[in-house]
């Protein structure tokens, strides 16, 4: 097992150097100047060529490519363009509100996806299983801002029940769950229609495995059948789109983020991305394929948990 985080602590670095040099290269390549956007319509072509001079955009961009990754290998990720704020300050104030809604998003997903995907299993074929398949199929395909405006409209503005946007209160607390809520069905939805649908397959498949119709002959009582011979072997598969979909909702809280006015991680990309700030859009990306390679090991790790004839050498 310690020789599975060192590979993947090797693989992380390689893989965050590989993403950095995209990032960093399709932004300077892109249309726009971050220069002109500073110095505004008013600026001279001697005032953005000095503003050009102290963001250093006027090296060659190989030059400024290896002076940025000499400063995160020194834990400096830079300055923003915009507000000359410590990237890695603006990133870690809006991290926690990037993290509680995925985790939230997350326990929502598995709660409502894990549950359908067992009683459809259960009760193959019945109306509940077809029910579940058209619904799984209608959260995979609805976009999540058209869903977020709906839940707003319908649960915020008309019903009250919930706040319209933010996410300024701790999610401790009742008015911090109550600004959860909504962001994070949003955002679980999909997540918890693909997990739906792998354990009802995993479970399919495991209930139909000899071991199990040898535990039933045996007269074991069908809770204990389902909750230790089927559930804990179906979990492997489940656990790893799990893994996935956290991984992705770190980063796909862009869309929710704006509809919400949550001021997380993806909101403050968006910004940085419209305003050319390349600084803080890398130190973004980074953080979030750190936490994505992270939350996969940690995927694996929990293999070995759930199943001891996985190995890892």
């Amino acid at each position: 097992m310690l020789g599975l985080i060192i590979r993947r602590m090797l693989q992380l670095v390689l893989l965050l150097l590989g993403i950095s040099f995209i990032v960093f290269m399709s932004m300077h390549i892109a249309p726009g100047d971050p220069a002109n956007i500073i110095g505004g319509p008013t600026a001279t072509k001697e005032d953005i060529a000095g503003i050009r001079e102290s963001l250093g955009l006027n090296k060659p961009i190989l030059v400024q490519y290896f002076d940025y990754v000499k400063g995160v290998f020194q834990g400096d990720f830079g300055f923003s363009f915009q507000t000359k704020e410590s990237v890695s300050e603006a990133l870690m104030s809006r991290f926690p509100n990037t993290l509680n809604l995925a985790i939230a998003s997350i326990i929502v997903a598995v709660i409502i996806g894990v549950a359908a995907g067992i009683i459809s299993a259960l009760k193959h074929n019945s109306w509940f299983d077809g029910a579940a398949t058209v619904i799984s199929l209608a959260g995979i395909s609805i976009p999540n801002f058209w869903l977020g405006a709906i839940l707003i409209l319908i649960f915020a503005v008309n019903l009250q029940w919930f706040p319209v946007g933010g996410l300024t209160e701790p999610f401790w607390t009742l008015e911090g769950m109550k600004q959860l809520i909504l962001p994070a069905i949003t955002l679980g939805t999909g997540s918890a229609a693909m997990i739906a649908r792998m354990s009802r397959s995993a479970m399919l498949e495991v209930i139909r495995a000899d071991y199990v119709r040898t535990a039933r002959a045996k007269g074991v009582k069908e809770k204990s059948v389902i909750l230790i011979h089927c559930l804990r072997n179906a979990m492997i598969p489940v656990i790893t789109v799990i893994g996935l979909n956290f991984g992705f909702l770190l980063g796909g809280t862009i869309i929710t983020e704006q509809v919400f006015a949550i001021n997380g991680v993806g909101r403050l990309m968006i910004e940085s991305i419209a305003a050319r700030d390349f600084p803080m859009v890398q130190g973004a990306v980074l953080l979030v394929a750190t936490l994505f390679v992270l939350v996969n090991l940690v995927v694996d790790l929990v293999y070995a948990f759930i199943d001891p004839r996985i190995s890892f050498d």
